[in-house]
């Protein structure tokens, strides 16, 4: 392996991530084919196969899962070198990889915006996905920190609460229901529903809500954004199952309506997540103070 490249080991970390080279070529802004080269250059080099393909599937083989955790643990060493060797040239900042549920990508922007102002060195990545996928990320030690709302069960992380999370039920401001001062549960078993794919916090919070009403839940649509979720809702085709902060807009615009359901908000929490193991530089003990004491605040006046 003394011949393979940086490079290589961090192009074979992402397409071993996602388990798809399409992937990986759209993060990397690479081509299919210079991914595939890559890939098979490495192959030479360690002299076995890293994927496999069944069907339309890419699997990681037995050989690949072990140079994936390898590689991952080589690529962490030279980010760590590199922060370090930064300190020691008295340079200010650093670096540091956030990921963030989409349902989050409402406040946390204007939130590292914020930091900026006092860290104006630092330099930020910003990826922004569903809750499984976070996990993922985190667990792949592919970010330093993650803000979500329910952390990952299965990781052994350090997760500290920082904020309400309230969920609500809306509709666009013509729906029926938007002109009654209270909404039992039951109204909304005939009511067609727009939710999140599976593997987003919101879907499985919304699950719960019903589950534990003895509702069976009339999903209609399930989307990939919030932003195509509310539109949708506007439009007519349905209700939803949100959290508050992402409304902002259309509440102030009068374009949705929360409707006052029974045992609605659902209060949720949104965290701050790391691994446990994961080393904190100076610029993510910096981030994570940051959140923990301005977020609060800073969530308060979007709802």
């Amino acid at each position: 392996m003394r011949n393979a490249t940086i490079r290589q080991l961090q192009i074979f970390s992402v397409a071993a991530s996602h388990l798809s080279f399409a992937r990986a070529a759209e993060n990397l802004h690479l081509t299919h084919a210079a991914i595939s080269l890559q890939i098979k250059q490495l192959e030479d080099v360690s002299g076995t196969l890293l994927f496999e393909r069944i069907g339309k599937r890419v699997f990681l083989t037995e050989a690949g899962e072990i140079l994936l955790n390898h590689t991952r643990q080589i690529l962490q060493s030279l980010k760590e070198a590199d922060e370090a060797l930064l300190a020691l040239k008295g340079l200010k900042g650093g670096r540091i990889a956030v990921a963030v549920a989409s349902t989050a990508e409402y406040f946390a922007p204007g939130l590292l915006a914020q930091f900026r102002k006092t860290q104006a060195d630092l330099r930020i990545r910003l990826l922004i996905d569903n809750r499984d996928t976070v996990s993922r990320l985190l667990s792949g030690n592919e970010v330093d920190l993650a803000i979500m709302g329910r952390p990952p069960a299965q990781l052994d992380a350090v997760a500290v609460a920082f904020a309400p999370n309230p969920l609500v039920i809306v509709a666009n401001s013509d729906h029926p229901l938007s002109r009654m001062a209270s909404v039992a549960i039951e109204d909304l078993a005939g009511e067609t529903l727009i939710v999140r794919e599976p593997g987003s916090g919101t879907r499985l919070a919304m699950e719960e809500f019903f589950d534990e009403r003895s509702i069976k839940a009339r999903i209609g649509m399930e989307m990939g954004s919030n932003e195509a979720i509310k539109q949708a809702v506007i439009a007519g085709l349905g209700i939803s199952f949100l959290s508050q902060h992402t409304l902002g807009l259309e509440l102030r615009a009068g374009r949705l309506t929360i409707l006052k359901v029974e045992g609605t908000p659902v209060m949720r929490r949104w965290h701050i997540v790391r691994h446990k193991s994961k080393h904190l530089t100076p610029a993510l003990s910096a981030f994570w103070d940051f959140v923990l004491e301005f977020a609060p605040g800073y969530l308060r006046t979007l709802v």
